[in-house]
This record gives C-alpha cells, structure tokens and sequence, in this order.
C-alpha cells in the first residue's frame, strides 16, 4: 500500500482523475507513449502478440499505439506495422478490440521515415526520399541486420502532395481499424521534422527556405488527417530540440517551433505532444527556449514526455505545466488489464524469462514482460508501493521513436 506521504501527494494532483481528450473521456492523465516493438509481419500485419501487448496495459488513460507507416515508402525498420492495406486494417483491428474491451482508448500514430531507411526497406530496392539529399549518420534496422543509412533522394515537388495523400489515405484506414484517433508523428528526425529544421531542408521551392515554407507539410499533413477523422481525433508530436537521428538543430527553434504551433492550433486538434529536451535523454533545454511558449499557444491539451518520474509528473500537474504526461518504458514494462491472477498462479508467467519468436530463419528473443502480469498501467504509476514504483523506473530507457 502506498504511504501516507504518496497518497498526500497524490490527492493534491489530479494526474490519476478522468480527463477528456477531445472526442474521448480518458480515465486519467497517464499516456503510454508510442514505442517501437518491430513485432508485425513482414507484410506490415499486427499479429495476435500486439493484440494482448496493447490490451494488457488498457488502464493507461491514453494508447498511442507505436509509429506505423502510412505507406510502403515511409517504411525505415523491419518488422514495423503498416496501416495502409486490408490485411493491415484487420490485424489492427483486433488490438482495437483489445484495448477497447478494457475499457481504453488508443490513437495510431502515424509514420513517415524519410531518410532514417534503406534500399532494402523500399520498394524495388529504391532510394529514401528527404525534402533534401542529405545522408544521416547512423544505421537502418533491416531484416539483414543494421545496415549503413545512404544518401536519400529529394522528393520532386509534385510528388508532395501524394506523401499528403498518403496521410490522409492512413488516418482514414485507422479509423477503420477502430482507433479512436491518431498522432502525427512529427519528431525525432523523420519526414515531417526533416522538412521543419533547416538543419536538413536546403530546398528552394514552396517547401523549403523560409519557416513558413518548411512548415508546409505538416499544415498540409494536419488539414487532411484532420479531415479524414476530425480535429478532435488527431494530435501532433514534436520534438523542438532533440538531435534524434542525426538531425541538425534548426538554426532558431523557438521562432520555427513557435510558427508550427501557433499555426496547428487553429485547427482545433485534441492535443500537442512534446518531447521536452533530448529524446530519451537529458531533459534540458538549449538557449532561452521556453517550451511552455509552445504550451500557451496552443489551445488544446498539451501532452508532456521525456524523462518523466511519477514525482515529476505529479509536480507538473499540481504547477499546471502539462495536462497530459507520457511514460515511456514504465508503461511499456509494467503489463496488465487489471485482472487478478487465476488462483495459484503468479502475476508475472511462471514459464521461462524470454519468449522466442521465429521470423523466417531468426528467432527473436522478446521479454517475459511483454507477455503478461496483472498490474494495471495507472497502479504502476500509483506504486503499490514506493519502493516497486522506483524499480519499474529503473533500467535502460527503450528507443521512443
């Protein structure tokens, strides 16, 4: 049982209260934030794993189901979900099913590389395409194994307005599949970022040179999700400053990042996700940048991630700093619907610690807890106990991608 000094500190926040998230009534705060898995097909299908993955941590306020890609071209890891053809939409549908038979509600997010990939990724072995021809440094995840990232193509201006449609194309499958809504994901060094930063855009068209113009595509991505399932239903994930996958800081992220989100909140979106400093990494902010600029110019829920503790979460709240706080590998550790374990049988599975998986001649070895256990996703922010609640904090963070 928590202490009476945690169940003080938590009366004084409402982090753990019902909140509504634009077309949806969360049942509190606590956010699980997108994390790539890599366990779909080859196909891009979800399997049955994802299905009770995701449906075991439904006690989580909000999903957001791990980045997915809206075409067979956004593609960047092997192994990641697609969301763009029948086979796809049922797969999803069945973690839908899931999550909502708990009682949770899950967004998809949505997902275009761009030069974070490799030829042997895209089809017909052909070039990542970048608003520029700029290499990343680093390696792709393909089926081989890590692979060196190459020199993307830059996307010809005309073929812009079918990356739009390949948004709007996969927001409107999502809802197909039953989610209740879906991120855009617009961080940590994909497309969309790629486009935003000067950093990697050295175009000299409408989508390039100035910040208006770099922010082009994500306006144009927004009004189309938005209009395939409603404003209310999308959020957007932006990432200002972390130098995620090689990608420059722009040359002024406060003027550029402010521009975006003043911008974004005339279209009446459900949320703003932050990923305030470094992804996974130091929570500091370079410069005299204020993220909580971004925080009062937008006019929906704004969604903060990075580093969080419970403590820091509950501090955040009681300030009025953030309305929704996203967790990343807590969550991502700490399983369960919220269902007692079957008499005489421990929480966690008494079978072996790691389960393996073949996919073609490889066996992946995946953790015990991402298999099972009964503690709902908000308890283990709530902490049994204090003492279990520091030890699902511990360990090496997971890639939130």
């Amino acid at each position: 049982m928590p202490d009476s000094t945690t169940a003080t500190r938590q009366d004084c926040s409402d982090l753990f209260k019902p909140v509504r998230l634009g077309a949806s009534m969360l049942a509190n705060r606590i956010v699980m934030a997108p994390l790539t898995r890599s366990r779909a097909g080859d196909d891009g299908v979800p399997t049955a794993l994802m299905a009770e993955y995701y449906g075991q941590r439904a006690s989580a306020g909000l999903i957001i189901a791990e980045a997915t890609n809206i075409s067979p071209q956004a593609r960047g890891y092997a192994f990641t979900p697609g969301i763009y053809d029948g086979a796809q939409i049922e797969g999803w549908k069945k973690v839908t099913h899931a999550v909502h038979a708990h009682g949770g509600t899950i967004f998809l997010q949505l997902w275009h590389t761009g030069r974070i990939s490799h030829p042997s990724l895209q089809p017909g072995g052909a070039l990542p395409v970048a608003p520029s021809a700029v290499c990343a440094k680093g390696n792709a995840y393909t089926a081989a194994g890590y692979q060196p990232l190459v020199t993307p193509r830059a996307l010809e201006t005309a073929e812009i307005t079918g990356i739009v449609e390949q948004y709007r194309r996969a927001a409107h499958n999502a809802m197909a599949a039953g989610f209740d809504g879906v991120e855009v994901h617009a961080a940590n060094g994909y497309l969309i970022e790629q486009f935003l930063r000067d950093s990697c855009n050295h175009r000299t068209d409408a989508y390039g040179g100035s910040r208006e113009h770099r922010a082009r595509l994500l306006l144009e991505v927004t009004a189309a999700v938005a209009g395939a399932c409603g404003a209310q239903r999308v959020g957007i994930r932006l990432s200002p400053v972390s130098p995620a996958n090689d990608l420059g800081q722009d040359s002024d992220p406060a003027a550029t990042y402010l521009h975006v989100v003043k911008h974004l909140s005339d279209y009446g979106l459900a949320y703003l996700h932050v990923i305030e400093g470094v992804t996974q990494g130091s929570r500091e902010v370079p410069g005299a940048f204020d993220l909580q600029l971004l925080r009062r110019a937008f006019k929906g829920l704004y969604m903060a991630n990075n580093g969080y503790s419970r403590e820091l979460a509950l501090q955040a709240r009681r300030r009025g700093l953030a309305d929704l706080i996203a967790f990343g590998p807590p969550l991502h550790r700490q399983p369960g619907p919220g269902r007692a374990p079957a008499p005489g049988r421990s929480a966690q599975p008494a079978r072996s610690q790691h389960l393996f998986r073949r996919r073609g001649q490889r066996l992946h070895r995946l953790p015990a807890a991402a298999r099972g256990g009964s503690q709902p996703a908000d308890r283990a922010l709530r902490g049994g106990s204090p003492e279990r609640f520091r030890i699902s904090f511990s360990g090496t963070p997971q890639r939130q991608w």
